[in-house]
This record gives C-alpha cells, structure tokens and sequence, in this order.
C-alpha cells in the first residue's frame, strides 16, 4: 500500500473500536478525542476479534466515503454485535477480546494470475454470490494463490474453481493490518 499510518493513528483507531464495543454494551458515550492528521482519509475496513485466538467476528466494508475512524467504529460493532456466524458479544467474551483493524486500499480489477499471496485479498463477485478474503488469510492458512482462490469461492459459496469462470469477476486489494498485539511494538 502506498499510505502508512502512525503508531499514534494505530493507537487511535483501536482504541475508537475498543470504546464503540465498550459503548454499546454499557449503554456509555465516550469521546476519543480528535483523529490525529494521518487519519484524515476516507477507506474501507475490517475489524477483526479474537477471543483466544479464534475469530470471534469479522465485518468490515470497501466503502470510501466514510472517514476511517467512523468506519472503524462502526464496523468494531458490527463485528461484536452484527456477524451472523456468532451471537453478539458478552461483557465477559470482550474483556478478553483482541482487536484486529484492515485498513483497506481501492479494489483493483484482476485476473487469477495477479494475485500475489501476502499482498493481497481477495474479493469476488459471480451473480449474486460474493466472497471476500483479507490478506492475512492466506499467510495464516499457509495458502499458495489455487487454494486462496478456491476458499474466497467456498466463502462466496460458490464451488472451488468458480474462479475460472468466464462469469466471475475477481478484485485484488491490500490491507494495512494492526492489532492490540501492536500496542506494544515499536513503530516500524
């Protein structure tokens, strides 16, 4: 990706998407205080939990007509509230919880053969059926590009080689990805 955000923009934004989970379950309003300067874009997003390192929730957008410390937040709740796989979050589950941010760049048309393992995600569309996989899903499944390929149609519900098909149409993107874990790492 060809923008960076500073550890203090991290720091932010996690602590935006902690406070909007923290804020729906407590019924409370906090305020986060401005944005730092390098936050003052407008992106997509996925927020991540994980509550002992399994996926507790996922839900992000590609919009880029939101300010990401909305989208973030936003999107922090519907990760702990909204995803259809989980029931929404309990006070006890998000204590425990960590947070994981994707900042996303535009979606690039693409062939199968542009897609670089750990560069990008993938987002593919065939009728009505849609699949998206982020980035860090192929580092952390140790996929080559076939099987990343073939697990963004089984998420799309589509079969395996849909990807192939002459009426697919495949997206690349990139992700900044962060996490809790990052509260305590030198900038880098």
């Amino acid at each position: 990706m060809d923008f960076k955000i500073s550890r203090e923009g991290k720091l932010f934004l996690l602590k935006a998407a902690r406070n909007s989970i923290k804020d729906k379950l407590y019924g409370s309003v906090t305020d986060n205080g401005d944005a730092p300067a390098d936050l003052d874009f407008k992106s997509g997003c996925f927020v991540t939990l994980h509550l002992r390192k399994r996926l507790r929730g996922c839900i992000g957008n590609f919009r880029n007509d939101i300010a990401i410390a909305d989208n973030v937040k936003e999107m922090a709740r519907q990760a702990a509230f909204a995803d259809p796989r989980f029931g929404p979050v309990s006070r006890d589950e998000f204590a425990m919880c960590e947070i994981e941010i994707s900042v996303l760049s535009p979606m690039i048309p693409a062939t199968a053969e542009d897609i670089t393992v750990g560069r990008d995600g993938i987002y593919i569309i065939n009728g009505y059926s849609r699949g998206v996989l982020l980035p860090q899903v192929a580092k952390e499944h140790y996929w080559d590009r076939e099987t990343f390929l073939e697990q963004t149609c089984v998420k799309a519900g589509l079969p395996q080689n849909a990807y192939k098909d002459k009426d697919t149409t495949i997206f690349r993107f990139e992700a900044l990805v962060f996490g809790d874990g990052d509260l305590y790492r030198s900038e880098e």
